[in-house]
């Protein structure tokens, strides 16, 4: 019997994990994850950006917790000697149009405790010699990490604590009781006191088999990466963003300065086939089914039909991505770009086509649900497992 069982082993199950020893350092705890490793999904697949939490509505969970985790990780990433670089990123305004948006995302900055400067364009030049902007604003506190080498480190610490992490280990079955909460797998039947799903992209599947529904379902969208090459490094310094665009819910083609020193230029955002759909040829007839008969989906799709259409062809054409790319820097060839990595978001739709913005939990009789954790949960993962902590299960652990 263990007093709690979390699901996943991301970023957020482990973060859940850490601060659930830090409170009780004698709990009985497990992690359960169908892979053989750490970070396997979300958390071994994103850009490794420490984020500021700029983009947040003032008062919000993800403005709250994305400015406390990016101090937390920060930390950590020095307590332990791991790789961190607080670089900063611009957001830079490359049209007319664009500069009252920008503004906006520099109140919102202030409103949200944050440290922003406003740069001029000569101001940006200095910083980014290659970047086509009128104006911009740096945010000193973003930043690169190694997010799969970070949870590598929370998962030596769990269990050095002597928390146990159980690999491969796919969970088929949950059952709550009055006195504790049963969970199976193919392998092995488990016990607790309370469960926690941290399963990300299948974090409503599990929700379900717990018995809950949460009034939303996961859409899998794959945010597509191109790697510059190693010659033309220079145009890129550090971390560069376009303004978000108002009318699409995804933050647009930036550049990122990597941990390993390469550039990545991206991402795209399309529908993934499956809900682990790293690859364009990738494919499930259960995940897609589960898309295409939702009618959440087919509303926000007709919603966004011109933008995810853009997108669409991007995804096909090297041409049309670096056109895109080439809007904040214009010397920018298609021949200095070859395909990269991809991730996959899990992202919250409600039946009624909108997008949980953002993050989401729902409690069950003896268990607890992280529903939505999409960016920027790598950065406010330790601080989201504190949340679940103070919030939810204190009183009942305690």
């Amino acid at each position: 019997m263990y007093d709690v069982i979390i699901v996943g082993a991301g970023l957020v199950g482990l973060g859940t994990a850490n601060a659930l020893q830090e409170r009780y350092p004698h709990l009985r705890l497990l992690i359960l994850d169908k892979e053989n490793g750490v970070a396997a999904h979300q958390s071994g697949h994103n850009s490794n950006v420490v984020h500021s939490g700029i983009y947040y509505s003032p008062g919000s969970l993800k403005a709250r917790l994305a400015k406390q985790g990016n101090r937390t990780i920060y930390d950590f990433c020095q307590q332990h000697g791991l790789y961190y670089d607080r670089c900063g990123k611009v957001i830079v305004a490359t049209q007319l149009k664009e500069l009252p948006l920008l503004e906006n995302i520099y109140q919102r900055g202030l409103q949200n405790g944050l440290e922003v400067h406003r740069l001029s364009q000569k101001q940006l030049k200095e910083r980014e010699p290659y970047v086509n902007g009128l104006e911009a604003i740096l945010v000193p506190d973003a930043g690169i990490v190694n997010y799969p080498e970070i949870a590598a480190k929370l998962a030596e610490i769990i269990q050095s604590r002597g928390g146990d992490i159980h690999y491969q280990q796919q969970v088929q079955y949950i059952q709550e009781k009055s006195q504790h909460v049963e969970v199976r797998t193919q392998q092995s039947s488990y016990q607790a006191k309370w469960l926690v799903n941290c399963a990300g992209l299948h974090s409503d599947r599990i929700a379900k088999l717990a018995g809950y529904e949460t009034g939303m379902k996961i859409v899998p969208f794959r945010g597509e990466y191109y790697v510059l090459d190693n010659s033309k490094n220079y145009l890129v310094n550090h971390l560069i963003y376009p303004v978000p665009n108002p009318d699409f819910p995804f933050l647009g083609v930036h550049f990122t300065r990597m941990y390993n020193g390469k550039r990545d230029v991206g991402p795209n955002a399309v529908l993934a086939f499956k809900r682990e759909g790293y690859r364009k040829t990738d494919f499930n007839s259960l995940d897609l089914a589960d898309v295409l008969t939702y009618k959440g989906f087919w509303k926000i799709a007709t919603r966004y039909f011109c933008e995810g259409m853009a997108e669409m062809r991007r995804s096909f054409s090297r041409q049309l991505f670096t056109d895109n790319a080439r809007q904040l820097i214009p010397a920018l060839r298609p021949d200095d770009i070859t395909p990269g990595p991809a991730g996959v978001r899990a992202q919250a739709l409600t039946a009624d086509g909108k997008l949980v913005d953002d993050f989401h939990f729902v409690k069950g009789r003896r268990s607890l649900h992280v529903c939505n954790a999409p960016s920027p949960a790598a950065t406010a993962s330790m601080e989201i497992g504190r949340e679940i902590v103070n919030l939810h299960l204190q009183n009942i652990l305690g």
